[in-house]
């Protein structure tokens, strides 16, 4: 595992170099397909190391501290305007931001493979390489809960990522409408931010929770629940603002050289201002940013639960692969969606047809995770709704 996630880290810094370089779009599409085959990968390769060193109680725990980790990336990207504006001058230059983490991803990875080389000759660890040999048909035996896990994957992130691709231009054309081109940006990159933000600090929490007390099948649901509405209410509740001078002027201003500390206050008040003039789409992101953070955090350690580690990245890699045929799937749905009912700014309603497409997949999300917990409920459970606050855990 340590060798194919330090040759899937390669392929990222390759990928983004190549869509880097050059601007040909037949050079940079073939920089974005190395960069995707071996980012999902990578993921992968990386959720199995985790499953080999952490077990139990620590499992859901050590899988939302990852989560965190990866969701501060996807926050800094979507903020990137704010804090990198003087980058944005050139298409090139904030490319050139993720050629440098994919050189961060080799070297970590690298020192990854020689504490884990370290690691083997000092500590009880299992071996890698010897994992069974793939048969199609065992796919079968992974279980009921896996293909519904699975299941529940697909309509998950399927109602978030796509979401995000257009989330910007939908704050624009829809609530910041009447703001200048630069303030709706920034205002709509930092409300699509707020899902990571929101996971980057619930989700290790919320893996210590289903450690404590399981019930994962249940807290599943309700993440699948939390996510029917705020399409709706975004697509429905609408009104636009007058912003005072002040504000403008605030949201105008890029706190580039505030340090740290700085950039919390930043952040905090602009959640305040988001909450004071626009809670209509506030407080639905803040529900998503909940599900965001409580489905995953559970989701990807109940599959180490569920399934021999032998057959764990295969587990994992089959999981990722039905998830990104989904995402490419509504991706490509949803754009439709949007071209077919003309959503524009000049036609905000546009969008409702999309939003009902993402709301429908809360409610599938929702029947999945049902069905998990009536099957972890019978005979042929796994042990998903037990935690450490149990006298006996299952084997």
């Amino acid at each position: 595992t340590k060798k194919a996630a330090l040759i899937f880290a390669s392929l990222v810094f390759l990928g983004a170099l190549f869509t880097t370089i050059k601007g040909d779009i037949v050079f940079m599409a073939t920089g974005r397909l190395i960069f995707g085959l071996g980012a999902e990968s990578m993921i992968v390769a990386i959720t199995t190391i985790l499953a080999r060193w952490f077990k139990g109680k620590e499992l859901s725990f050590a899988f939302g501290l990852n989560l965190t980790i990866a969701r501060l990336g996807s926050f800094l990207a979507l903020n990137s305007p704010t804090w990198g504006k003087a980058m944005f001058a050139d298409w090139q230059k904030p490319l050139w931001i993720a050629v440098g983490a994919g050189i961060i991803a080799v070297v970590t990875l690298a020192i990854y493979y020689l504490i884990d080389i370290y690691s083997e000759k000092r500590y009880s660890l299992q071996k890698e390489g010897n994992q069974d040999k793939v048969v199609l048909k065992d796919l079968i035996g992974f279980g009921k809960s896996f293909w519904l896990i699975s299941l529940l994957c697909i309509t998950f992130y399927s109602a978030m990522f796509p979401f995000q691709t257009f989330a910007v231009k939908f704050f624009k054309d829809v609530h910041l409408s009447g703001l200048p081109d630069d303030v709706a940006r920034g205002m709509g990159g930092f409300l699509s931010s707020l899902l990571t933000l929101s996971a980057m600090i619930l989700t290790p929490l919320f893996g210590l929770l289903a450690d404590k007390i399981g019930k994962r099948s249940l807290l599943m649901m309700f993440g699948s629940m939390l996510i029917i509405p705020v399409y709706l209410i975004m697509a429905y509740v609408t009104h636009k603002v007058s912003l005072p001078p002040d504000v403008i002027t605030f949201l105008s201003t890029s706190p580039d050289n505030a340090g740290f500390f700085g950039w919390i206050v930043y952040i905090v008040k602009m959640v305040g201002t988001l909450f004071k003039y626009f809670p209509n789409i506030a407080i639905p992101m803040v529900m998503m940013g909940i599900a965001f953070s409580l489905i995953p955090a559970i989701m990807w350690p109940s599959v180490a639960l569920i399934v021999d580690h032998s057959k764990l990245g295969t587990a994992y890699g089959l999981m990722t692969m039905i998830q990104n045929i989904g995402l490419a799937g509504f991706n490509l749905m949803v754009g439709w969606a949007n071209d077919f009912s003309g959503a524009s700014a000049a036609n905000p309603n546009g969008y409702h047809l999309g939003m009902w497409i993402f709301s429908s997949l809360g409610f599938f999300g929702l029947i999945f995770a049902f069905f998990l917990r009536r099957n972890e409920m019978g005979p042929n459970k796994f042990g998903l709704e037990y935690g450490t606050h149990y006298n006996k855990r299952p084997v």
